[in-house]
């Protein structure tokens, strides 16, 4: 038995959104829910609705189309809803935040609607449930973050945890195992076929969004990931083929240093800065922030303008000035401003450059510069104290 407990990441805005639908999902569960015995052909079996909200199910055999929203909203049994909100849960709340409130509400009514409709396709059977729509919300997941760490619990002979890169864990165990392989040898009436359409649902949607560049890459998602495998593989195939700009293809042959024209480093230089960027976003999605400043000072000496997302940006700052190394951080404090001058808290990043160039790199010009843009917005106390104070030892020397 395997059971993810939390991911690597957290969300650096509050998910709403999620939170609203788990809330919605309990309250319909409170209002609908209500198991009972029934004679059907004189079989006696047990419904798990109150008999005014068995019409919210999707039927199949002749379905009403605000069914394909409603009937995900309802659930058979206590754990049939704890295990869906769970699951909502851990993956939806990153995604909340990737895509915003609106955009993930989209998200998730669409994985229903889609579920629903996988389910139609191939059977008759009523179904309810949100497994459908969280497969999407996890679909998402797998697409957005497909580096990040999951930890995940482990119950056999022994118990303990584990730590598993989304992409495998969301990949083999919870789409192609627990949907593919496990329903050859499980009676349950799980919908596994509107699991797979919302996963695919949610795989898609994200895909095709990171490709039209409706929603901003992060250098580690999966599409990135494809587009580096993708860059690779022509590059290989282009040296290894032995090709020559002036006669075509001359067949394979090995290639000598002499062999690569200067033209080529444009190409290479750019496929190495992708990979170091990539590396380093992947590095701090796991937390691992010492290995991703000393890539991030690797990245600098291939391109001293290059600029990591906002919050990894700032990440890599901060550790390279708990490491002491002040030059780079101070340029990297620097880049920060110059790329994202609207942060809600570059006071902050204003104060700590002041600081940097004061203390330790000896500038007091920049740094009185830094200190009094800073002093203007700070609003924590402690912070103006010390900005106040750094003030004063500048202007007195």
């Amino acid at each position: 038995m395997l059971l993810p407990i939390r991911t690597s990441i957290q969300p650096r805005r509050t998910p709403y959104t999620n939170y609203a639908i788990i809330i919605a999902n309990i309250i319909c569960f409170l209002l609908t829910y209500w198991p009972h015995q029934v004679i059907v052909e004189g079989i006696r079996v047990t419904e798990p609705l109150r008999p005014w909200a068995q019409m919210f199910m999707l039927t199949p055999v002749r379905p009403y189309l605000w069914q394909f929203v409603t009937y995900a909203f309802l659930h058979g049994s206590l754990m049939h809803i704890f295990g869906n909100m769970y699951f909502l849960f851990i993956f939806g709340n990153n995604v909340n935040d990737k895509l915003g409130n609106i955009g993930y509400l989209c998200l998730y009514l669409a994985g229903a609607v889609f579920a629903g409709i996988g389910h139609t396709i191939l059977h008759i059977n009523p179904v309810l449930g949100a497994s459908g729509a969280v497969a999407a919300v996890t679909g998402a997941y797998l697409v957005l973050f497909p580096q990040t760490v999951i930890t995940v619990i482990y119950w056999f002979i022994f118990i303990g945890t584990i730590d598993i890169a989304a992409l495998y864990f969301i990949a083999f165990k919870l789409i192609f195992w627990d949907n593919i392989i496990e329903p050859n040898f499980s009676t349950d009436a799980v919908a596994y076929d509107a699991h797979l359409a919302g996963y695919a649902c949610g795989i898609a949607a994200m895909v095709l969004l990171l490709a039209l560049g409706l929603i901003k890459t992060n250098y580690t998602d999966l599409w990135s990931m494809i587009k580096q495998w993708n860059r690779r593989r022509r590059f290989r195939d282009t040296v290894a083929g032995g090709y020559d700009p002036f006669g075509g293809r001359s067949g394979r042959k090995r290639v000598w240093v002499k062999d690569v024209k200067a033209t080529d480093a444009p190409r290479v230089q750019h496929d190495e800065i992708a990979d170091l960027r990539a590396e380093i976003t992947g590095l701090i999605g796991r937390r691992n922030l010492a290995e991703a400043a000393a890539k991030y000072l690797r990245l600098m000496e291939k391109d001293p303008e290059q600029v990591l997302p906002r919050q990894y940006q700032l990440d890599v700052a901060n550790q390279l000035m708990a490491e002491g190394k002040w030059a780079a951080s101070a340029h990297a404090y620097e880049a920060f401003l110059a790329q994202y001058p609207t942060y809600e808290h570059i006071e902050q990043v204003r104060l700590m450059l002041g600081i940097l160039y004061a203390r330790y790199l000896k500038a007091p010009e920049k740094a009185l510069i830094q200190l009094t843009a800073a002093k203007e917005k700070l609003t924590d106390p402690g912070q103006i104290r010390l900005c106040a104070e750094e003030l004063a030892k500048l202007q007195s020397s």
